[in-house]
């Protein structure tokens, strides 16, 4: 009787103290181990308060059963997960690359099955993370926040090499696998390499391959073959494979389908009235355009056409005009130029594209300061044209407030 109440009170307690079936999933028990809860575990030696180790816990199970459902709870009693000697042997490993007690916490919170990870296995990959990368200690920590996943699945040091290489810096990478720390989880010799190598030959330097992960075209992680069917794709766009272009096209070409594109094809014809020849040649100048929907086109279009007064032949010929935003750029640019020629302060040979084409910073300089004394309140109004308040000179998007030129050419706004 004694022997069972010796075995049996300390789950009782820790029932009590933890009713929720996560517990009970994770307090394991051996024949010649004390009971082990997750819950427990993380609270007394990871640092976790309590509602933090109910939450990890959860998560844990949640993610072992996205591998094998109907194994999530072997896999926790006998996998590494029975007692606490595979956890404390992880704890010590990472404490030993410098991590401190709050950084192995939030680790741990992040990734909790981190815990039942081999130790023979990520103990190498963790001190190669410092003594052949060179990674400090905090760079440690911040690369554990995401790609614990990648670590305990694989070498991940050959990979980070790669693409620190590719990237430049350690923190460029990191903010790339933020995005989507799967970066680390495509095979480097098979499938990065010779899709790098693929693009290389196409013409594509390497900060335009680093710039195709950003843009969320992740072609380094595809199937070689599907990477060559991509790159047959851009060509038919009429991008050569040599243009300072091309890399747009492939982005394009990832992100859209070919029915897609063939219907973005057939709206510009449309809408802008001209024959496939002219289409062609300016998705070849500005392959992005296609990723637009056909509503933001529509609207750019109908602005360029009723409010700046351009030909769809001259549209088509400078398609980048497209390109820009429509709230940001083009309407209160247009909104500048029409002021600035009310008053005789811009040139009236000065087109429109010109304007669009300035940088920020340079376009503020030459017509904003430029011209602050000779018109008052011009900055002010560009500012609130920009916060997507039109300006009167485009009173056909009707909108809640308007600015006008006054007589002594200060530009104040009034209220519909």
């Amino acid at each position: 009787m004694l022997l069972l109440r010796t075995h049996l009170l300390p789950l009782l307690r820790a029932g009590s103290r933890l009713p929720s079936p996560i517990h009970h999933r994770a307090c394991l028990l051996s024949a010649s181990a004390a009971p082990f809860s997750l819950e427990e575990y993380l609270v007394a030696a990871c640092g976790l308060d309590q509602a933090q180790a109910h939450k990890t816990a959860q998560k844990a199970f949640d993610e072992a059963s996205k591998y094998s459902k109907k194994k999530a709870f072997e896999e926790f009693s006998f996998f590494r997960f029975n007692s606490t000697s595979n956890p404390d042997a992880v704890l010590a490993l990472l404490s030993g690359v410098g991590l401190s007690r709050t950084d192995i916490a939030a680790v741990v919170a992040a990734d909790p099955l981190l815990l039942r990870s081999s130790p023979k296995n990520i103990g190498p990959r963790l001190l190669a993370l410092r003594d052949r990368l060179g990674l400090s200690a905090h760079q440690i920590f911040h690369f554990l926040l995401v790609g614990s996943r990648a670590l305990r699945n694989c070498d991940v040091v050959p990979k980070i090499e790669f693409f620190i290489s590719l990237y430049g810096s350690f923190e460029k990478l990191l903010a790339v696998m933020k995005k989507s720390y799967r970066i680390l989880q495509s095979d480097l010799e098979r499938v990065i390499k010779p899709n790098f190598m693929l693009l290389r030959q196409c013409g594509l330097s390497v900060r335009d391959i680093a710039q195709l992960w950003c843009c969320k075209a992740r072609v380094l992680t595809f199937n070689p073959e599907h990477v060559k069917e991509l790159v047959l794709r851009a060509e038919e766009l009429g991008v050569p494979r040599r243009s300072r272009m091309f890399r747009q096209a492939v982005a394009v070409v990832t992100n859209i389908t070919k029915e897609r594109v063939a219907a973005r094809l057939e709206f510009l014809k449309r809408t802008l009235g001209c024959y496939n020849s002219e289409v062609a040649t300016a998705v070849s100048k500005m392959p992005t355009i296609l990723g637009l929907t056909e509503e933001c086109l529509h609207h750019k279009i109908q602005f360029l056409i009723n409010e700046v007064g351009l030909e769809p032949q001259y549209i088509m010929q400078r398609p980048a005009l497209l390109a820009y935003s429509l709230e940001k750029r083009l309407v209160p640019r247009h909104c500048v130029m029409k002021v600035l020629l009310a008053k005789g302060l811009l040139d009236n040979n000065r087109s429109f594209y010109t304007l669009v084409q300035y940088g920020e910073e340079t376009f503020k300089l030459r017509y904003i300061d430029n011209h602050k004394d000779s018109v008052p309140g011009l900055a002010d109004a560009y500012a609130t044209a920009r916060a997507g308040v039109v300006p009167s000179c485009l009173t056909s998007w009707n909108v809640p407030m308007n600015f006008v030129l006054c007589m002594d050419g200060a530009i104040v706004a009034h209220t519909h």
